[in-house]
């Protein structure tokens, strides 16, 4: 026998491995070059992974440009609110007096805790009218419930649910009921929570509030008013979430084309709803603060407040179509209406003639960017001479 091993060869002998068609030379180095269903890419300086060439170009084309973020609306909000310190302190010896500005602060800045939820709303067009009268019903039951005996930091706890669950309601209704204008609902849910709140109170006032309770809303921090260090807190907050969150960004797609953000994955309804839930928080947590101002709280608290927040927005740059505006110009906005209140009131102006004064201010902030699209249709819409006309008129000329 022979014990050598027996090599089997290959099955099918006949057949041989005919290798690459056509090699060709090998090229030494990185190459440019790519398949044809990925796009050119280009080398890393530090040796990394390579990035595509169209990605580059896109983020070269997206340049710093001076005279489009000089043009800004946010500038020419910039641009009023110094007028309006300027015409106030030449009217009033007492505008710029340091503890008066911070005194007219706590006054209005209740209404500023509530203008960045009402600004996420109108990102997605929609409107919330009722959140005055949630501020309403939320500080009721805040004031009925710790007059009956519940612990005051409890008593602000269901404050807080409350505001929650009418704000939900809101979401809930108009996600539901899509065909429904928001306008229309908050309008209703506007009537019901207020008139919730004068049923349970009737034409009373619930207050005994504990000592530690004022100092919420006339308690400093920082040599700031606490309400105000809390709206800081809060821009700071919003800017991060709008801005740089993918639930921000959801929202600008949302007011700008709701069936396309549908199709790409965002659930509508669901966004929806959490909007009005944060609206609902926002108006009681200015219901505590409110409360704390006035020692005692009533049924009509709060009414008219949804006209200011709704102005503030506005002006501040918020398409009320959706889809348009920023947090920085929202926040210049409510000091320019808070400013203007104060510097008119020093001077004894009547509260009508404030309102009128507010209402052509937001007329006119809202007319100018109609004003400037108007004019660029109009520009895009003149005929420009083509090239061959102008050959013809210098040859004729010749």
């Amino acid at each position: 026998m022979n014990d050598a091993p027996k090599n089997p060869g290959p099955k099918n002998p006949g057949l041989k491995n005919p290798g690459p068609k056509n090699p060709g030379p090998m090229k030494p180095g990185p190459t440019n070059q790519a398949p044809n269903n990925q796009a050119p890419t280009s080398p890393a300086p530090n040796g990394g992974s390579q990035a595509p060439l169209a990605q580059r170009q896109i983020l070269d084309a997206v340049a710093f440009d001076p005279k489009r973020f000089f043009l800004r609306w946010e500038w020419l909000l910039v641009v009023l609110l110094l007028a309006v310190n300027l015409i106030n302190s030449n009217l009033s010896p007492n505008y710029l007096v340091w503890s008066n500005i911070m005194d007219a602060i706590r006054i209005y800045a209740d209404k500023m805790i509530l203008i960045f939820p009402m600004m996420m709303i109108i990102l997605i067009g929609d409107i919330d009218i009722s959140v005055a009268s949630t501020m309403a019903l939320s500080g009721v039951l805040m004031g009925v419930s710790h007059a009956a005996g519940l612990p005051m930091p409890l008593a602000m706890v269901l404050a807080l649910l409350v505001g929650a669950i009418c704000g939900t309601i809101n979401g809930l209704i108009l996600a539901k009921y899509q065909e429904l204008a928001a306008m229309i609902v908050t309008l209703s849910t506007m009537i019901i929570y207020r008139g919730v709140a004068s049923v349970i109170l009737e034409d009373r006032a619930a207050g005994a509030f504990p000592d530690w309770f004022s100092h919420i809303g006339w308690g400093s921090l920082f040599g700031l008013p606490v309400i105000l260090v809390f709206f800081f807190l809060e821009t700071a907050v919003f800017i991060w979430v709008i801005h740089y969150t993918a639930y921000g960004r959801s929202l600008y797609a949302l007011g700008n084309n709701a069936e396309a953000a549908r199709y790409s994955g965002i659930d509508s309804k669901r966004v929806k709803v959490s909007l009005f839930a944060i609206m609902g928080v926002f108006a009681s947590i200015a219901a505590i603060f409110l409360a704390s101002k006035m020692g005692s709280v009533r049924p009509s608290m709060a009414k008219g407040y949804e006209l200011d927040v709704i102005a503030m927005v506005v002006l501040g740059g918020v398409s009320t179509s959706g889809g348009q505006g920023r947090v920085i110009g929202v926040f210049i906005a409510a000091f320019i209406i808070g400013f203007l209140r104060y510097g008119l009131g020093l001077i004894n102006v009547p509260s009508p003639t404030i309102l009128v004064l507010i209402g052509c201010l937001l007329i006119v902030a809202a007319s100018i960017p109609n004003l400037k699209n108007l004019l660029a249709r109009r520009a895009k819409a003149v005929p420009q001479p083509s090239p061959s006309t102008k050959v013809t008129t210098s040859q004729a000329d010749g």
